[in-house]
């Protein structure tokens, strides 16, 4: 699946924070979610979340970095320019057993992922 954002073309060179944030990404376990700050944090960058969402953003069709286990820090899923990108999110989380709660939000003392291999 591809970020629905990022569009095809020649592969480009990533830079070293971006693959930094992919590592920490890759390890955020299927159906559990992580929240752009905390994976900001995780991969060394202070007052991050943004920078994690250029990157995530950044991610090139059939990339095998979960981009879609990143949500905001209120548990949600965050809107995005292209129509449908945040129904595509939600259904792939609740493939993996995500549930989502009153006003679309993802209960993070449940789903959250604490940085260990391990779910809690």
């Amino acid at each position: 699946m591809r970020h629905p954002r990022a569009g095809p073309g020649r592969p480009r060179a990533i830079s070293p924070t971006y693959a930094r944030i992919y590592a920490v990404v890759r390890r955020v376990p299927a159906g559990t979610v992580a929240t752009y700050g905390h994976i900001a944090r995780l991969a060394g960058i202070e007052n991050g979340a943004r920078q994690v969402g250029y990157a995530l953003n950044a991610l090139r069709e059939g990339t095998p970095v979960p981009w879609h286990r990143v949500i905001n820090a209120r548990g949600a899923i965050s809107h995005r320019a292209e129509p449908g990108s945040e129904l595509t999110q939600r259904m792939l989380l609740e493939g993996e057993g995500v549930r989502f709660g009153a006003g679309g939000r993802v209960d993070l003392t449940e789903f959250g992922w604490n940085g260990s291999r391990k779910h809690k």
